[in-house]
């Protein structure tokens, strides 16, 4: 972060947590916190790290991104 009130600072947290809210808990209501964690968990390191493409990148999953980044 630089300086205090700089809104783009935050930009690529809120996008995520939009994304998030968009595709796994829109119109979703959940029973137990452990429930929940699961989700997250399923949503992050398996769909969103590994499965989910994002343009940013490439057109590729940050998984794949990051292995031929730091490929020596």
């Amino acid at each position: 972060m630089s300086r205090k009130g700089n809104c783009g600072d935050n930009a690529v947290t809120e996008r995520f947590f939009g994304t998030l809210k968009e595709e796994l808990t829109d119109g979703k209501s959940y029973e137990t916190v452990e429930e929940l964690r699961r989700d997250l968990f399923d949503y992050i390191e398996v769909f969103y790290n590994r499965e989910r493409l994002h343009s940013t990148l490439g057109y590729l999953c940050p998984a794949d991104y990051e292995s031929r980044m730091f490929v020596r």
